[in-house]
C-alpha cells in the first residue's frame, strides 16, 4: 500500500487538504485492484467496516506506525512537500471533540459511551475529549455514558494502562456515577465475544 498512500497524500499536499490517517486508508481502500491484495476477507476488516458504517478513526501517535514512519521518510526525501497533508494528532483530537459535542445524546440519538481495548495513548486520547471539553472550552456536557475496559495489563504505581476506571474519575474523566466495568483480559479474544453478543449472533 506504500505506493498507493504516497499518491493519495501526494494528492493532498497539491490540493491544500489535510486528512487523517485513516481517511487516506479509507480512500485507497476503495481501488478495486487493491482487493486482490486483501489478507483477509472483507467483511471481517473493521477499517473497512468502520468506512461503510461512516464511524471516524483516530490514530493518535500516528506517527508511531509503519504508515507513520512511512510518511515521514517520504518528507525527508523530497517526495512530499511537508507535513501538512496528514492532520497532526491535536487536529485529529479537535476533530474527535467536534464529533462528541455533535453526538452525545443528540435527538434521539443514544449518549456515548466509551469501550476502551487495551491503555495507553488510544485511550487516553480518546476519553481525555469530556475533560477537555468541561475544564478547556468550559462547556457544560455530559461525561461518557459508561465506561468498559478490556485490558491485560495490571494495575502498577504510575502505570497507566492498567489503570483502573476510579482513578479516571479523579482526572475528571469519568463521573463518580459512570457505569464502569473492567475486564482484565486479553482483547483479541474477548473484544470479539462481547460484540458477538451485542450483535446477537
Amino acid at each position: 500500500i506504500e505506493g498507493r498512500l504516497l499518491d493519495s497524500w501526494k494528492r493532498a499536499s497539491a490540493l491544500e487538504e489535510s486528512k487523517m490517517p485513516s481517511e487516506f486508508l479509507f480512500e485507497i481502500l476503495c481501488e478495486p485492484e487493491l482487493e486482490s491484495h486483501f489478507q483477509i476477507a472483507p467483511e471481517n476488516s473493521w477499517v473497512l467496516a468502520a468506512k461503510k458504517a461512516g464511524i471516524p478513526v483516530y490514530a493518535p501517535g500516528w506517527e508511531d506506525s509503519t504508515t507513520g514512519n512511512i510518511f515521514t521518510a517520504n518528507v525527508m526525501m523530497g517526495n512530499l512537500p511537508d507535513h501538512s497533508c496528514v492532520k497532526s494528532g491535536t487536529e485529529q483530537f479537535e476533530s474527535l471533540i467536534e464529533w462528541y459535542q455533535e453526538n452525545h445524546g443528540a435527538g434521539d440519538a443514544p449518549s456515548v459511551g466509551f469501550f476502551q481495548l487495551g491503555g495507553g495513548i488510544a485511550g487516553d486520547f480518546a476519553i481525555c475529549a469530556v475533560p477537555c471539553i468541561i475544564q478547556d472550552l468550559r462547556r457544560d456536557v455530559p461525561h461518557w455514558d459508561y465506561f468498559c475496559q478490556v485490558t491485560d495489563a495490571q494495575p502498577s504505581y504510575g502505570g497507566y494502562s492498567g489503570a483502573p476506571a476510579n482513578e479516571k474519575i479523579s482526572w475528571g474523566k469519568l463521573s463518580p456515577s459512570t457505569p464502569r466495568f473492567e475486564i482484565n483480559s486479553d482483547a483479541t479474544i474477548v473484544a470479539p465475544l462481547i460484540f458477538s453478543w451485542v450483535m446477537g449472533d
